[in-house]
């Protein structure tokens, strides 16, 4: 746990936003299924994880990037997407789990009193059955996805919209995710903001630099910050 704002007033928040994948879910091994299911059929050898992994939160621009060397300039790009994303949505939940203590402490902050939600780049094809497979959709206050609102992350509207889904004052909010874009995000809704440090992160600045008002390297340590732990 690193306390990068010192004196940040914690008291008050009533509900915890969460990003998805890389957050709250370790969606990587089915992203990096699909891409190697691509991989395969065109008969190139499959990446390992570890290659794969850190560009999950780019979606499907960065692991073709990584997997098959095309950018969206290239002609066949869309045609490509489209098959990998295809391919993901037929093996949506195949691999993908909870991070280890998401569970406890989701669990924990309903207990405590907290309403928790969803806001995620995640098109709401994925977002909402995967959430509702997980468990997550049926106790969220709103699971909004990447396409819920006229932009996405970085833009502070997704977030803006869990909270008025929840009647919830966008101040009263604390918004936890694994990227930069998330803490770009949070910050500019006017939510405190929290970097997961047990994410994908990215291959951008390292997360001290994000200017989040806190750095976890568990989930489990949102409870202590919040005195309920």
């Amino acid at each position: 746990m690193v306390d990068l704002r010192p004196g940040i007033p914690w008291l008050g928040a009533k509900a915890v936003l969460f990003d998805l994948d890389g957050t709250l879910v370790d969606s990587a091994p089915d992203l990096a299924g699909a891409l190697n299911e691509m991989r395969l059929a065109r008969h190139m050898a499959p990446l390992p994880l570890t290659a794969l992994r850190p560009m999950v939160g780019s979606g499907a621009r960065g692991m073709l990037a990584v997997g098959l060397s095309v950018s969206p300039q290239d002609a066949d790009f869309e045609a490509l997407k489209v098959e990998f994303l295809d391919r993901y949505q037929a093996r949506l939940t195949q691999e993908t789990a909870l991070f280890d203590q998401v569970n406890e402490l989701l669990q924990s902050l309903s207990a405590a009193g907290f309403a928790w939600g969803v806001v995620t780049n995640k098109a709401e094809r994925f977002a909402l059955p995967l959430t509702e497979a997980l468990g997550l959709k049926q106790r969220a206050l709103a699971v909004v996805g990447g396409d819920s609102t006229p932009h996405a992350k970085p833009h502070p509207a997704p977030l803006l919209e869990a909270a008025r889904r929840g009647g919830i004052a966008a101040e009263a909010c604390i918004y936890v995710g694994d990227d930069e874009r998330d803490i770009v995000a949070g910050r500019a809704a006017g939510m405190r903001t929290v970097a997961a440090a047990w994410g994908y992160l990215g291959q951008g600045e390292p997360v001290e630099a994000w200017n989040a008002d806190i750095v976890l390297n568990s989930p489990i340590e949102l409870l202590q910050v919040l005195g309920l732990a």
